[in-house]
């Protein structure tokens, strides 16, 4: 069995992220999706809520497992029996810093593989970031992400 890491911080999961996942699932037998605990950047959702809606956005999609993480991704890869790293690049400017990330990645560990996707061209400009800017702004975001996401949103007190 082939399985992948796909590893983010997933604040929150958008439909591009849901996309990714379907579209690694063709190319393995399971994916675990790490939902990072990313202190740094001061996420708007706890990550146990993140993987929550996670869960909750690809339910009934088999072969994913959802769990939190806070080490380094090719230890969990290797902790989770990944062969591979999923990471998903919307646009050229994503690439340097992924490209820096494979690299790091396999200088920690050469046998942990990195695989890069492109989602579906409607998902291209949508990041988190985004999504909770124009949520802050009380802006609808419903063709962004997930319904259980928007909902999360609708209900988080704006700051």
């Amino acid at each position: 069995m082939r399985t992948a890491l796909y590893p983010g911080t997933f604040d929150p999961p958008t439909l591009g992220h849901v996309d990714l996942l379907q579209r690694g699932l063709h190319l393995f037998d399971r994916i675990v999706v790490g939902v990072a605990e990313s202190r740094a950047k001061q996420p708007l959702f706890t990550v146990a809520e993140r993987v929550e809606l996670f869960r909750e956005a690809v339910r009934g999609v088999d072969s994913v497992t959802i769990v939190p993480f806070d080490s380094l991704t090719v230890t969990f890869a290797r902790e989770h029996g990944a062969c591979a790293i999923l990471r998903g690049l919307r646009a050229v400017s994503d690439f340097d810093y992924e490209f820096q990330l494979a690299w790091m990645n396999r200088k920690l560990d050469a046998s942990v593989e990195t695989v890069f996707l492109c989602p579906n061209e409607l998902y291209s400009f949508v990041n988190s970031s985004l999504v909770k800017e124009i949520s802050r702004l009380g802006g609808d975001v419903s063709e962004f992400v997930p319904p259980v996401v928007a909902k999360a949103l609708r209900e988080r007190p704006r700051r």
